[in-house]
């Protein structure tokens, strides 16, 4: 019951979800870097570069920077580790086994990923209207940001849901294979 190895769908998957994984490391490695230039230019270590006077936000404190900095890291990581999973289960697919113990412990560490990067998109909006409102302060232009965005939750319950339809049919199959 292989699939064939000219699958269009299942090559174009795997290259998107290795695309996409390089794009997160390479995002999250540029946002851990931002860290200490955000601390060095509120220090006024700089000059040449970045005056902390022109970013007063930066100048007043570096911790909503480099906490924002940090976050949207750690979401980029859950990414990269959820496309991983996904490039590991569509090669289960693409070797005709995919209803196996593994898919679902993968399928069940790819919910609790994007999980923990829903949560975390959630403070990073929060973090980023603080910063524009400490920003506009004087301004008067205060911002709001609304959380309630359904699609990601959804996505991971339908993940929690796939990863025991798994479990429950790689028990099944080998239920069966035990009874031949």
């Amino acid at each position: 019951m292989t699939d064939s190895p000219n699958d269009v769908l299942l090559r174009f998957g795997k290259v998107l979800a290795l695309i996409l994984q390089g794009m997160c490391a390479l995002a999250g490695g540029l946002f851990l870097l931002l860290v200490p230039i955000v601390i060095l230019i509120s220090q006024g270590m700089l000059p040449g570069l970045f005056d902390a006077n022109d970013l007063p936000v930066v100048a007043k404190s570096p911790l909503p920077g480099v906490t924002l900095a940090v976050l949207i890291a750690v979401s980029l990581a859950a990414l990269f580790f959820f496309f991983a999973k996904m490039r590991a289960i569509i090669g289960s697919v693409g070797e005709g086994d995919p209803f196996i113990p593994e898919n679902a412990r993968r399928l069940n560490a790819m919910a609790w990923l994007l999980l923990v990067h829903e949560v975390v998109a959630v403070l990073v909006g929060e973090l980023r209207v603080y910063i524009a409102n400490l920003a506009d302060a004087q301004g008067g232009n205060a911002i709001d940001y609304s959380p309630y965005d359904l699609d990601g939750v959804l996505i991971v319950i339908v993940l929690f849901i796939l990863a025991r339809v798994f479990r429950h049919g790689a028990a099944m199959r080998e239920d069966l294979e035990g009874t031949v």
